[in-house]
């Protein structure tokens, strides 16, 4: 996720952009409706780690610069490049600061960088226990998942053995042994991604 350019000045000059980066990749969306013919993609997990990049803020007639990253949750690091792991899924705002070496002057960011961790896609799940026999229940939960920008989104349990279920979580018995691609699809409404559907598999190995 690309957000909006940081600016540093002094006596109303600026300095050049800082962009942070998100790792991660979008979820991949299906058609409504088709459980079995797209290829899902892996699990989409809770982002806690950021990497940001500051080099950009290049001052020349100023010479060498220390870069001081206040990220938000108590943590101070420096360095042009960063990288950082926070500790729990929320909001928190990132603050640059340039120090000229040379004058010991410390530029504050005018502007400061939102890292938003509370919406993002997470398409997860939780298949317990991943290995069982025949007629033995397995429990699948999906307690994070969500699409944050949808509406109406159904949880949508597909155990590839003709059983379907609906619902953040789900019970099954398998009735042959044989290993399971168990897919679960979120479908939601809405603009550009949310007109399909997101979905990920984990197997189930089941045992005569």
């Amino acid at each position: 996720m690309r957000v909006q350019p940081v600016t540093f000045c002094r006596t109303g000059l600026p300095l050049a952009a800082v962009f942070l980066l998100l790792a991660g990749s979008a979820a991949r969306a299906q058609q409504a409706g088709d459980t079995t013919s797209v290829r899902c993609g892996p699990p989409l997990t809770p982002m806690l780690c950021v990497d940001l990049d500051g080099r950009a803020s290049i001052d020349p007639a100023a010479g060498p610069l220390t870069y001081r990253w206040l990220m938000g949750d108590g943590t101070t690091l420096t360095g042009p490049v960063v990288s950082h792991c926070y500790k729990e899924r929320k909001n928190y705002v990132v603050q640059l600061d340039v120090v000229v070496d040379q004058t010991g002057e410390v530029r504050t960011g005018q502007k400061y960088i939102p890292v938003n961790l509370v919406r993002q896609d997470i398409v997860d799940f939780t298949a317990q226990p991943s290995r069982v026999r025949v007629g033995e229940s397995v429990a699948f939960a999906a307690p994070e998942a969500q699409l944050p920008n949808c509406q109406n989104v159904r949880l949508i349990w597909d155990f590839r053995d003709g059983v379907v279920a609906q619902g953040r979580t789900a019970q099954h018995a398998f009735r042959r042994p044989g290993t399971y691609s168990v897919r679960f699809s979120m479908r939601g409404y809405g603009a550009d991604a949310c007109t399909g559907s997101h979905c990920t598999t984990r197997e189930i190995i089941v045992e005569p």
